[in-house]
């Protein structure tokens, strides 16, 4: 699995991620024949090493013809990435209304912004309950440090994002082969 971001897909491809939003597509009309041939590789190559080495190999000549002036440090993660995209909406173009900036803010992401500033706060709460390692948490510190108003504030807003309470997704985490995403994002 390759994951990326919306304005990554968009400045390697020129695909605008708003307009792929909930669709499911056939890669080589959709991406073009040198994605469909790295998917054909990266089906081939004998282990993990070898996929990783031809997804890091396709993508880096292309990042680096592609990738966008230098953002500023830290812009890494879902929230940072939100409110970067919500400066440059405020910044771009004729119409500077929060309503306006909105609107650029879901057609670029694909989601509203909103729904970008609950999964900053899942992904806050995610990490601040990586750090606490295999101790207890208290799910109320969690709920507080991380932006929600409550812990049951916290509890719906994780099983929306992920279908789990916030102390199951964690027990799965660490046991479950199947959460092995979660494990590689840290």
């Amino acid at each position: 699995m390759l994951m990326l971001l919306p304005d990554a897909v968009q400045a390697l491809t020129g695909l605008n991620a708003a307009d792929w939003v909930n669709r499911f597509e056939p890669l080589p009309p959709s991406f073009g024949a040198e994605w469909h041939s790295l998917s054909h590789a990266v089906l081939a190559a004998p282990n993990d090493e070898a996929r990783v080495a031809l997804i890091e190999e396709f993508l880096s000549s292309r990042w680096q013809a592609a990738r966008p002036p230098a953002p500023a440090p830290g812009l890494l993660r879902i929230q940072d990435w939100a409110h970067g995209l919500a400066l440059r909406a405020g910044c771009s173009g004729i119409g500077r209304s929060v309503r306006q900036a909105e609107r650029r803010i879901k057609g670029w992401a694909g989601l509203p912004m909103r729904k970008l500033r609950g999964l900053g706060r899942a992904e806050r709460a995610f990490f601040r309950t990586l750090t606490l390692g295999g101790a207890n948490v208290r799910w109320t510190d969690v709920a507080a440090e991380s932006g929600y108003s409550d812990q049951s504030h916290l509890c719906r807003e994780t099983r929306r994002v992920t279908g789990f309470a916030p102390d199951e997704l964690r027990r799965r985490i660490a046991q479950d082969e199947s959460f092995w995403i979660y494990r590689i994002w840290t």
